[in-house]
């Protein structure tokens, strides 16, 4: 027996907006009843452009009834951009996982909602491209398919894909074409620059404070060779602004000191665009 969580039970046994939407804005079928697996997906907007209503069918198993349920709790309230960026990890992870062996029927949801949203946006019910090369003629499966949940659930075997789309489960003929398929996406993702790690975002206090230590350790220290010395007076945005003390008060050099070492300090060590004015 599966292991289904409390979740996937609770979809299975009471699904939600199971039916039809009378003229649905957007509907599609996916799956085949000769796989074991189908599933009919609509959705209806409202007036303010939202997913007002969305509705299922679906011929399957625990979890293909339980993922196309949640699926319809999904949508309902979101724009339609918004509902095409959800996931099969997603709809795995709204029900709190589903066995390895039946997250094909998350990918069925999502694909559902893929082909009913290509639907309401230019009436035709066929998403898969004349050219898309047709790997697993078992289940129908496409080589842009195969990429696609490899892509997104970080697969590396045949026996991964296979559980995610079905592709490979038949005759198995095509297990070593899958493969090559698998190993170059997860080439190309690890031979792809890693994203720019993005600077943490400091607080309003905690930017004013990292200032402060930067002139403590950064400035103060140079300047007390020569007798002066230097005061934070504020901080407003982008501007800070600071009185030089001691013998650095009224100095010729007052500029350069702080062009040259205050600025400096506080655009390597807190941020670059601060701009330093002195009063």
């Amino acid at each position: 027996m599966w292991d289904y969580t409390d979740k996937v039970m609770d979809h299975f046994r009471h699904p939600r907006n199971v039916g039809t939407i009378e003229h649905p804005d957007g509907k599609a079928t996916v799956g085949s009843l000769a796989c074991g697996d189908a599933l009919t997906f609509m959705f209806k907007l409202g007036p303010d452009g939202r997913i007002a209503e969305a509705k299922f069918q679906t011929f399957g198993c625990a979890s293909a009834v339980a993922s196309s349920s949640a699926l319809t709790e999904m949508v309902i309230g979101k724009t339609v951009e918004e509902a095409e960026k959800i996931t099969n990890r997603e709809i795995a992870d709204y029900l709190g996982g589903l066995p390895d062996q039946k997250m094909h029927c998350s990918v069925m949801g999502r694909e559902a909602l893929e082909a009913a949203i290509h639907n309401y946006r230019t009436g035709e019910e066929n998403v898969v491209q004349v050219n898309d090369e047709i790997v697993c003629t078992c289940f129908g499966v496409s080589k842009a398919e195969i990429e696609r949940v490899t892509r997104e659930n970080h697969l590396h075997s045949v026996e991964e894909v296979t559980n995610f789309c079905k592709a490979g489960g038949g005759c198995g003929m095509c297990r070593d074409r899958i493969q090559e398929i698998v190993d170059e996406v997860n080439h190309a993702a690890a031979a792809a620059p890693a994203p720019e790690a993005q600077p943490k975002r400091l607080t309003t206090l905690q930017r004013i404070k990292l200032i402060e230590r930067t002139l403590e350790e950064q400035v103060r220290p140079v300047l007390k060779k020569d007798g002066g010395d230097v005061e934070l007076i504020d901080v407003d945005g982008d501007v800070v602004r600071i009185a030089f003390r001691g013998m650095c008060a009224g100095c010729r050099s007052a500029a350069l000191t702080r062009d040259n070492l205050v600025a400096k300090a506080l655009h390597e060590f807190v941020d670059p665009a601060l701009t330093v004015e002195m009063v």
